[in-house]
């Protein structure tokens, strides 16, 4: 799976040193990842939600911090369009974003 775009991790993670490690971690699995449906991500991610437009919503470390991803499945792209902490994505639209 190609993700777009790390550096929104990367900016995110000097905000919040904490989250790196698994910032990090979930990218490097996420980047060798080859999702055909919402079911292998659900396979791999218990915890996944999924909304419309083929949205996915991660808990990362904890559930402190979440990413909402937007999934091409034909074209095995993963676009991050929003990362932050559980505070934040509460004051989000996920459906929208």
């Amino acid at each position: 799976m190609r993700i777009i775009a790390k550096r929104t991790l990367r900016e995110f993670w000097k905000k919040h040193r904490l989250a790196k490690k698994s910032l990090e971690a979930w990218y490097e699995d996420i980047k060798i990842s080859t999702w055909q449906s919402p079911q292998d991500i659900k396979n791999q991610y218990r915890n996944a939600s999924f909304i419309n437009d083929n949205r996915v919503v991660f808990n990362i470390k904890g559930n402190k911090y979440r990413i909402i991803v937007k999934i091409n499945y034909a074209q095995q792209i993963a676009y991050i369009r929003f990362v932050g902490t559980h505070k934040e994505y509460d004051t989000i639209d996920a459906k929208i974003i």
